[in-house]
């Protein structure tokens, strides 16, 4: 049993990923970088042929430098509805990627998880550790759960929570 489902929302389960998701996982990508595209002067087409290099690049990435990680598909009902990517190292877990199809941002999903992942570090003492862009709207969740902005590296901002550090007041 997947240690995480405990922490999801009723009618919510986690599965590991398989080669079948891709399609699956490419749309959502697509749907995450939607309102960034938006401005640019790019046929559907284009953007989705855009997307869809990016997709796969990022999926090449994550499995070269993650080859141990564990890789979740978010379910409601046996259809897909988000992603959820986390690696164990020696000295720290990483929370690689938390992703919602749009009609499941915002209800608490990504919150749960990110509880289920302090809760496996504190118990472990290992930081936990992300990339975030500087825009995202989850920066003021990680703010809550007690994470530290390290670095800027590149695109993303660097961010790691002690372990022990804070949390929101309604957690254990």
């Amino acid at each position: 049993m997947c240690p995480y489902a405990q922490y999801l929302p009723p009618g919510l389960a986690l599965r590991p990923r398989t080669d079948a998701d891709l399609a699956f996982l490419s749309d959502l990508y697509a749907s995450t970088r939607a309102e960034e595209l938006a401005p640019v002067p790019w046929s559907p087409e284009q953007k989705r042929a855009f997307l869809d290099d990016q997709f796969g690049k990022q999926h090449a990435h994550y499995l070269e430098h993650y080859p141990n990680a564990q890789w979740y598909v978010i379910e409601h009902a046996g259809a897909p509805v988000g992603r959820f990517y986390v690696s164990r190292m020696a000295t720290e877990m990483r929370l690689m990627d938390v992703s919602l199809v749009a009609q499941w941002r915002g209800r608490g999903v990504g919150s749960a998880l990110l509880h289920a992942l302090v809760d496996e570090a504190d118990a472990a003492g290992l930081a936990l550790t992300l990339h975030v862009e500087p825009y995202n709207p989850a920066l003021r969740l990680y703010g809550r759960w007690g994470f530290e902005k390290i670095e800027s590296r590149g695109a993303y901002l660097y961010m790691e929570r002690a372990p022990g550090a804070a949390r929101p007041p309604t957690t254990k």
